[in-house]
C-alpha cells in the first residue's frame, strides 16, 4: 500500500490546493531520486553536476564545450560553474584549452579518465534508473514525461 505525501511528511491539515500537493510532492520526490543517485555516484567520488557535465561533454565529443555552452545545459543551475570545472580538471576528469582563432573562448573536453568514470557507471545508472521507473510500464513513462515537459514549459 502506498502512503500518500500527508502522511510521508507527517502532515495534519490537508494541503491548500492540488496544486500545492503535485508540488510539494514533485519536490519530494525529486529530492528522494537525487538522494539515492548521490549515494550510487559517491563511491566513485564524483557528485551529480559533476556526472551531469561529463555525460554532457562526452556528447559534445573531440569539439567540446565552453563554460557558457556547458552552464546552458545543465540539468540543475549552477552559480560557479568555473570552479566546478576547476575541481574536475584537478581530479583529471577534463581538459581546458585556448582555442587558437580566439584566445578568450577556453574549451572543455572530457579526458579519458572521464569517460572511463562514466563507462564504470554506466550499469550502475541503468540499474538505478530500473529500480526508481521499472514498475511504470511504457506508457505511463511516456505520460510522466510529457506532464513534467509540460510544467517546465510553463515556466
Amino acid at each position: 500500500m502506498t502512503r500518500d505525501l500527508r502522511s510521508e511528511i507527517g502532515q495534519k491539515r490537508p494541503f491548500r490546493s492540488l496544486e500545492q500537493e503535485a508540488h510539494l510532492s514533485l519536490i519530494r520526490t525529486a529530492a528522494q531520486l537525487a538522494d539515492h543517485f548521490d549515494r550510487l555516484l559517491k563511491p566513485f567520488g564524483i557528485t551529480a553536476a559533476q556526472y551531469n557535465v561529463l555525460r554532457i561533454l562526452r556528447g559534445a565529443e573531440q569539439e567540446g564545450l565552453c563554460r557558457n555552452e556547458l552552464r546552458d545545459r545543465l540539468l540543475t543551475r549552477m552559480p560557479d560553474v568555473t570552479r566546478l570545472l576547476d575541481r574536475m580538471e584537478t581530479a583529471g576528469l577534463v581538459s581546458r584549452s585556448r582555442e587558437n582563432e580566439d584566445r578568450r573562448l577556453v574549451r572543455t573536453r572530457i579526458t579519458d579518465q572521464g569517460r572511463q568514470v562514466l563507462l564504470d557507471l554506466e550499469q550502475s545508472v541503468a540499474e538505478e534508473h530500473a529500480r526508481r521507473f521499472g514498475h511504470l510500464d511504457p506508457q505511463q513513462l511516456q505520460t510522466l514525461i510529457a506532464l513534467l515537459n509540460e510544467i517546465r514549459e510553463s515556466t
